[in-house]
């Protein structure tokens, strides 16, 4: 009965409904989540030795470390329980919503629009990544897992072990059960084969939002073998992120989401999936934080971390230039941060910026059909 009536609702309510009831639970459960305010703390840290501002935060106790490697702490110096402070140099940090506080995204994911042919796609990518597809792709081909035995092992050998080598042991391991339901109901999962050894998987599923359909990356999964070399690592990622690519156009999806990552400016997994075509996009997020910049140095703090934000429904980048780095520093400082998929990027400056410099950051996002508005702020 419970299969009849889910297939009923399946058949009366179109994916895009589906998606956007399942988006509205899951940030109904993180909200709810936060309301348990004895469960709080106000706690005071710095996200560098060196650095001149303080974090206050006000939170769940459980989710401290988390916001710690969402900011780009450095530092495991953390103050005890303090009082409020409103010095001019602390950046309030909280878990609900404060007058002024920028909407910072948990996490992102990282989207390909197919509406190009691959070789278009393809054609960005750096020199030693193309040459590695045009080397090896030949020798790996995919076969689907369709039997329990063959779920099984892959989700044991290959997907659970990743993360726990990626992540240790706070790893966000996914049940048995659901990998089971991903691979037969809700998408597919994949071997990856070099020659005839299985050398990693991919573990995706279908989403439609607004009408437009997605081929979603879940998980990916790599044996011991191969994730303990880096360097074989690193071709077998490629490779496999190029095959899940090449199966999304083939099967007529309109975009490839690579995954979700960390919403972090610098985090180097965004700035891979970047390279591989990847627009920023909120697909795999329903959790914020909120971040009041401090009211003297907002410049240097967003110089060391750089943030995130929605407004809207629209994401924006807020950058800083300090007083200090040169023109030549500032553009390799943001080098790696020409994100697709941003409606606005804030530039928070210690003195009014020359034209040079902002034409150097506008080049950056010179190659997209729509380049982000560049709006400079000069803060004290």
């Amino acid at each position: 009965m419970k299969e009849y009536i889910a297939k009923l609702v399946r058949k009366l309510i179109s994916p895009s409904m589906r998606f956007e009831l399942r988006k509205a639970v899951a940030w109904l459960r993180d909200i709810l989540g936060r309301t348990f305010f004895w469960r709080w703390e106000i706690v005071r840290f710095r996200l560098r030795e060196d650095s001149l501002h303080d974090i206050l935060y006000v939170g769940r106790k459980t989710q401290r470390e988390f916001v710690k490697v969402l900011l780009g702490a450095k530092s495991q110096a953390v103050g005890s329980q303090l009082k409020l402070d409103t010095s001019d140099r602390t950046v309030w940090v909280s878990e609900m919503p404060t007058v002024g506080a920028l909407y910072v995204p948990q996490y992102l994911s990282a989207v390909v629009p197919l509406s190009k042919s691959i070789d278009e796609i393809t054609a960005r990518y750096n020199t030693e990544l193309r040459r590695n597809l045009r080397k090896n792709r030949l020798r790996y081909r995919m076969k689907q897992a369709l039997n329990d035995d063959e779920i099984e092992s892959a989700d044991r050998e290959m997907l659970r072990p990743y993360a726990k080598a990626r992540h240790g042991m706070a790893a966000s391991q996914i049940e048995a059960h659901e990998v089971q339901r991903v691979a037969k109901v809700a998408g597919r999962l994949d071997l990856v084969l070099l020659e005839d050894e299985i050398v990693a998987c991919h573990l995706g599923c279908v989403v439609t939002r607004a009408g437009k359909r997605y081929w979603s990356t879940v998980r990916f999964g790599y044996p011991d073998a191969v994730f303990s070399d880096t360097k074989k690592l690193r071709e077998v990622n490629s490779i496999t992120t190029f095959m899940a690519l090449e199966w999304a156009i083939e099967n007529g999806f309109d975009y490839y989401d690579i995954g979700t990552c960390l919403a972090r400016p610098d985090d180097g997994l965004l700035e891979w999936k970047r390279r591989r075509g990847g627009d920023v996009d909120t697909l795999g997020n329903y959790g914020y934080l909120f971040v009041r910049l401090p009211k003297v140095g907002a410049a240097q703090f967003l110089w060391e971390t750089p943030l995130f934000a929605v407004e809207g429904k629209q994401l924006t980048l807020h950058l800083g230039l300090p007083d200090g780095p040169t023109d030549e520093e500032v553009a390799n400082r943001y080098r790696e941060m020409g994100f697709g998929g941003l409606f606005k990027i804030y530039v928070y400056c210690a003195r009014a910026p020359g034209e040079m410099l902002l034409g150097t950051l506008r080049s950056r996002y010179a190659h997209l059909k729509s380049p982000p508005v560049l709006e400079s702020i000069v803060s004290t």
